[in-house]
Formats: C-alpha cells, structure tokens, sequence
C-alpha cells in the first residue's frame, strides 16, 4: 500500500515513486504485476491524476515500469536490480556523510551502532554474511573504544 504526506517537504510525485519503489523492493508488486491504474490510485491516495501520471512517467524513464496501452502499467522484469543499483550508487553518500562524522568526533561506534539499528530485525538468509561482517566490525570498534 502506499501512503503520501501531504504536508512533507518532498514532492508527492517523488513519495509516490519512492513507495512504488519500496514495494517493488519487499515483493508487494513482482515483476510482471500490473500497477494500480491511474485513476483507482488516484481515487485511493486523493491525489490529482497528473501528479500520477508524472511519476509513472519517471518509473518507465527508469525503466522500473513498462505502460502498455490499454491495459495497464506493469512492473519490468529488471525492476529490483535497477532499484538497488540506483541505492548502491548511495554508498558514496554515506562515505562522505562518515567523513564529515568523523571529522565531528563522532565515535565509529556510534555510526556503526546506528547502522547496525537499521539492519536490526532483518532475517533474511542473504543478509547473514553481512550480519557476520557487522558484528565483527563492532567487536573492532567495541576493542578500539577500549584501548
């Protein structure tokens, strides 16, 4: 389901393709799916048509949906792997954001430990090696913090 704050800063059509993205991203719309149309999306979010339409518009630039006229939007095949190679490319940002922490006297630990509280609760199977390589860091930390 998708939600939109009106009173937020970002732009509706961005929180819309935002939320579509996320869905994508935890399988609530697969590959193939066809997306809400326009219409029954605007009707359910209250939100004008043409601020759909513009972020269905982005989603097919990106190649995140496919519009097939008369029947629909669907979700492309590549859709996920498009996603998370638009969020590997954020690594950097995170980078500089850890420089400039750093630089602040923020302490390893606490840029790990807020890492780690995102992470929290994920369970997934592909996720236990990154598990492994977050508490190994953390003990780094916890030993460095220490000495």
């Amino acid at each position: 389901m998708l939600f939109v704050d009106k009173l937020s800063a970002i732009p509706v059509y961005e929180q819309i393709i935002d939320g579509i993205e996320k869905n994508i991203l935890l399988g609530i719309y697969l590959p193939g799916s066809v997306l809400p149309s326009l219409r029954e999306l605007s009707v359910t979010l209250g939100i004008n048509p043409n601020t759909i339409q513009k972020s269905y518009a982005e989603l097919t630039r990106r190649g995140i949906i496919c519009p097939s006229p008369g029947s629909g939007c669907y979700v492309s095949p590549d859709a996920v792997s498009i996603i998370r190679k638009k969020a590997m490319e954020k690594l950097e940002q995170i980078r500089a954001i850890s420089a400039e922490l750093r630089l602040a006297g923020v302490s390893k630990g606490d840029i790990l430990a807020t890492v780690c509280e995102v992470y929290a609760g994920e369970s997934r199977s592909d996720d236990e090696e990154d598990d492994k390589t977050l508490k190994k860091h953390k003990t780094e930390v916890i030993a460095h913090d220490q000495s």
